[in-house]
């Protein structure tokens, strides 16, 4: 079981469990939720190969082996951000059972999303 995390440049980001990191449900999760216009920067993992003879505009890989973490002013450590917020939430609970890992990942990504949004309560009494 693998946490496979989309980031839209300066966007929302979107959760997925996956069974592995193979190619078949790397790029099924990917079409699920990039149009074929999108320019997608990746790391150098072989499960991104074909993406774009399936139809999409441009992949733009790094290399992390050679300490290589942007391309042009093109990072692709964004999703790193994603990551620090959810390590600090699911570590508040201690161990997270995994028949419920994929609810508590989800609340994570929902609560990213929204974090700038702001809420206010009134109690009255």
């Amino acid at each position: 079981m693998i946490a496979f995390e989309i980031l839209e440049r300066h966007g929302k980001v979107h959760t997925e469990i996956v069974p592995n990191a193979a190619k078949k449900p790397l790029q099924a999760a990917i079409q699920g939720q990039v149009d074929l216009n999108r320019i997608i920067h990746s790391d150098g993992g072989r499960g991104y190969d074909g993406l774009v003879d399936r139809g999409y505009k441009k992949l733009f890989r790094v290399n992390h082996g050679q300490h290589e973490f942007a391309r042009g002013n093109c990072p692709i450590n964004g999703i790193e951000s994603f990551w620090s917020y959810a390590k600090r939430r699911l570590a508040k609970f201690n161990r997270v059972p995994r028949k419920t890992f994929h609810l508590h990942l989800k609340g994570c990504e929902f609560r990213f999303n929204h974090r700038e949004e702001i809420c206010i309560r009134y109690l009255s009494y």
